[in-house]
């Protein structure tokens, strides 16, 4: 290996393989190293990428020249856009794929990457020098120098498996830990904590009966990811049906018995799990007025054998599990092939970062991934990216990439990381953007785009057909707008006969918001009516394009309220407090607020949003004082 790197990225799971590809889009000489090459992009539980939210995040590392939507098209073998019938601003994409397709495609793209080696070997502890990250030290005693590092280590740091009573120092099935590295980010002063996350066993395919269970079968128009795969065969994988099968109170009755033997439940475990993704010990505890849970059958690819039983993550011990099994319909003869497991591992506590994924307390070491305590593949890869794309600039001394919470749901996971912190593992939700009628994954790349080719993780030749598809859409919209409708005879009844009605003038832009007209329903009255270019760019927008004009057109008057809105907030955000301003005196500020204001003293309203307890009401109270400070004065 060469002397010395511009970035060193540790781990080769998603968060690393975005973190390598963009320091190296970015022209800067990058190291992924990695303890075993044969594990580069292996989907440690589910081989599914996207769903709620976590779609918008695939969608918007596409945006942003990440490889991850393009790999999951070229790889899945069924797709799925959950919340279909729901409005596009809810809507998540989501693919099964093929689990060692998708390690292979992946490694391609990592191999094939200009200005990017992969190399073995497990980092141990960071050289520094004038205060800032200097190198690695690895286990094997030799050292990497680097003008940055970003560490993805996944649920490897100190991992430790358990199947019932059974323990072993893992970070997954049959994969040794990285054990000096805890010990290096804590001698740094970082505050680490403990996590747990887990997986459901593998069945064996011939040993399951699917006449028992209920077909659950992908769409009929499959939507990709990425936009990149236009100009490839699409899908190019044979697609699957996956299977729907439940629980029921016997099972719960097993379980309930054997939670003496699960190391959840008998303390073992320490480390605190994901609220959003329990296991089956947690469902049965909590939700004890539930007859059954549901559990998805999923193929983990095309060559194998091996299928997945969503929804049955566990830690009991081996026996217990084949019970359990096999007293859900359809899996009554059921072979595992391997049990269920829970991990513990180390996290550092993701308040210790700056929102650029920078450690304040070792300028130039980066973060990202299941070490700053998320859950799932989309949330690590978004955070790679992000972390990649800074530590390149920081070796060339350019100011880091950030996403706004109204720009993307990579922002606002990001801000929720660094300002609220954690106490469990992190899962990105809707719920969790207060922005969300602006972050659909249809408007990923209207948003992204730019902001990709300013950073140089686009090139224009990449951007041109995303920018291009961009502005057809808006001819198309603008054209629309512009096409009147008069409600004479002859157009009544021609609309009538569509199940459109016509009382008075409107454009085809305005028939389009009406809930209950389609573009199908006016596609002969647009193409007479319409200006003739944006008639020929009407006739080539693909179908998604097709939906997102009329989602536009429809959601308007809420997208415009909603900048608005944005644009007020970052207004009042940048208010300035006077010099000495007193937080104690101020009545409904609580005692939390108070103290973290004074320990901090933010300069401006913004820095004080962010900052852990300060809610909402805080803020608006705060605003509330400063605006009537500002007429105090001018009085």
């Amino acid at each position: 290996m060469q002397a010395r790197w511009d970035v060193v990225v540790v781990g080769g799971g998603h968060a690393g393989a975005e973190a390598a590809l963009a320091a190296a889009r970015l022209g800067k000489q990058t190291l992924l190293l990695t303890r075993e090459m044969a594990t580069v992009g292996r989907m440690s539980c589910n081989p599914a990428v996207g769903g709620l939210a976590k779609g918008q995040v695939v969608r918007e590392i596409d945006a942003l020249g990440g490889a991850m939507g393009l790999v999951a098209d070229r790889t899945a073998i069924q797709f799925k856009v959950l919340n279909g019938s729901r409005g596009t601003a809810v809507r998540g994409l989501r693919c099964q794929s093929d689990k060692a397709l998708y390690a292979q495609e992946l490694s391609r793209v990592l191999g094939a990457a200009k200005n990017l080696a992969l190399g073995e070997g497990t980092a141990a502890g960071f050289l520094v020098r004038g205060g800032r990250l200097a190198g690695l030290l690895l286990e094997d005693g030799s050292t990497l120098a680097c003008g940055a590092a970003v560490v993805t280590t996944g649920t490897f740091l100190r991992g430790l498996l358990h199947v019932g009573d059974k323990q072993r120092e893992a970070g997954r099935w049959n994969e040794p830990p990285a054990r000096a590295l805890s010990d290096a980010l804590s001698g740094l002063g970082l505050r680490l904590g403990r996590m747990k996350t887990g997986t459901p066993p593998r069945v064996r395919a011939g040993t399951v009966d699917l006449a028992k269970m209920t077909r659950a079968p992908g769409d009929e128009r499959p939507v990709a990811f990425s936009f990149r795969s236009r100009g490839e065969a699409f899908p190019r994988q044979r697609q699957v049906d996956c299977w729907l099968t439940h629980t029921d109170e016997a099972v719960h009755d097993l379980i309930r018995e054997s939670l003496p033997l699960s190391p959840l439940y008998s303390g073992r475990i320490t480390g605190r799990g994901p609220r959003y993704c329990p296991s089956i010990e947690d469902k049965v505890v909590r939700f004890s007025d539930k007859p059954r849970h549901q559990i998805f059958v999923e193929p983990e690819g095309l060559s194998t054998d091996w299928l997945y039983l969503n929804g049955l993550s566990m830690s009991l011990p081996e026996k217990t599990q084949e019970s359990i099994v096999r007293m859900i319909p359809g899996l009554e003869r059921a072979e595992i092939l391997r049990p269920a497991y829970a991990v513990e591992y180390d996290i550092v506590f993701p308040e210790q970062l700056d929102v650029s994924l920078e450690t304040r307390a070792l300028p130039g070491l980066f973060l990202a991934g299941q070490i700053n305590g998320t859950s799932g593949y989309e949330e690590a890869a978004g955070q790679g990216l992000v972390a990649g794309t800074n530590a390149a600039r920081s070796v060339a001394g350019e100011a880091p990439l950030r996403l706004g919470r109204h720009e993307a749901y990579i922002g606002v996971m990001l801000d929720d990381l660094v300002t609220l912190g954690l106490d469990e593992p992190y899962r990105l939700l809707t719920s969790r953007a207060e922005h969300r009628l602006l972050l659909g994954a249809d408007t990923a790349y209207a948003r992204l785009t730019g902001r990709a080719l300013a950073f140089g993780l686009l090139s224009e030749r990449e951007a041109a057909p995303v920018l291009d598809a961009e502005a057809r859409v808006a001819r198309v919209t603008e054209g629309l707008n512009a096409a009147r409708v008069r409600p004479d005879r002859a157009m009544k009844e021609r609309l009538s006969g569509r199940g459109v009605s016509l009382v008075e003038e409107t454009t085809l832009g305005g028939l389009l918001r009406r809930p209950g007209t389609d573009l199908e329903a006016i596609e002969e009255l647009c193409a007479e009516i319409l200006e003739a270019g944006a008639a020929r760019d009407l006739a080539a927008l693909r179908p998604e394009e097709r939906d997102r004009l009329v989602a536009d057109l429809r959601y308007e008057g809420f997208v415009t309220r909603e900048r608005d809105a944005v644009a007020r907030v970052a207004r009042s955000l940048e208010r300035v407090f006077p010099e000495g301003f007193a937080f104690a005196g101020l009545p409904g500020l609580s005692a939390e607020a108070v103290e973290k204001l004074e320990r901090h003293r933010p300069r401006t309203l913004g820095q004080a949003s962010r900052l852990p307890g300060v809610t909402p009401a805080a803020v608006t109270l705060l605003l509330a004082r400063l605006v009537a400070a500002g007429r105090e004065a001018a009085a």
